[in-house]
């Protein structure tokens, strides 16, 4: 599956060759774009494994040296994993956003909600408005 998008400029994909079906595994992170925006990344706050989410609730905090910015559940699930590495070092945020940076991951509850999400040509048209 490709990368989709949210207008909040998170970014998620699907895990290894899973289908986007009920209980695939997605990975959160925040775009290039958003990282860029806040600057230097010097804290985040990642949500507790197992808790679970609705679209669009607020699941963690990242701030920066300018400023500081909610990060949403952009599917409905259950949170499987952080980032414990992104925890111990918030710059991995600025350095490697789409890869070492990721947030967490979600086990996916309602693969339709995939469908509401930008892919990576509608991302970049909405970035660069």
């Amino acid at each position: 599956m490709t990368t989709k998008y949210t207008p909040d400029h998170e970014w998620l994909k699907v895990d290894g060759d899973s289908a986007a079906t009920a209980g695939a595994i997605i990975t959160v992170g925040i775009t290039h774009h958003a990282q860029d925006a806040l600057g230097d990344v010097v804290f985040v706050d990642l949500p507790e494994v197992g808790k679970t989410f609705a679209a669009k609730d607020i699941a963690g905090v990242v701030e920066s040296v300018k400023a500081a910015a909610d990060v949403y559940m952009p599917v409905s699930g259950e949170v499987t994993e952080v980032n414990e590495a992104l925890r111990a070092d918030p710059s991995l945020a600025n350095n490697d956003p789409m890869g070492a940076g990721w947030f967490f991951k979600v086990k996916l509850s309602n693969p339709a909600e995939l469908d509401a999400l930008m892919d990576e040509t509608s991302y970049t048209s909405f970035s660069a408005a």
